[in-house]
């Protein structure tokens, strides 16, 4: 990934770069899959160090066995994208 030139974070552009991530996750999860089909969605996302930030996303996802056939490893795969993606968004946003 490159260099976005962004500045050092204050606490709560932090914050906001985890929410903005962690809503993106959730929003995908939930545009794939009915939220009734859904037993079990925790989201974590943790940004490390300033300059460069580093961003962790951990999802973890349970769905209802109708679900079964469902690829939920894929899902989760593509919403940790899209927070990432968020998340770098928000960041050039700074920029």
């Amino acid at each position: 990934m490159e260099e976005l030139g962004i500045p050092e974070l204050t606490t709560e552009q932090i914050e906001t770069l985890c929410s903005t991530a962690e809503n993106a996750a959730r929003e995908h999860v939930l545009s794939k899959v009915p939220s009734k089909m859904v037993e079990k969605l925790n989201i974590s996302v943790e940004a490390d160090g300033t300059k460069p930030v580093n961003l962790a996303v951990e999802i973890d996802l349970t769905l209802s066995e109708q679900m079964k056939d469902f690829d939920a490893k894929a899902l989760v795969s593509e919403a940790v994208k899209e927070a990432l993606k968020a998340g770098e968004n928000y960041l050039r946003k700074l920029t």
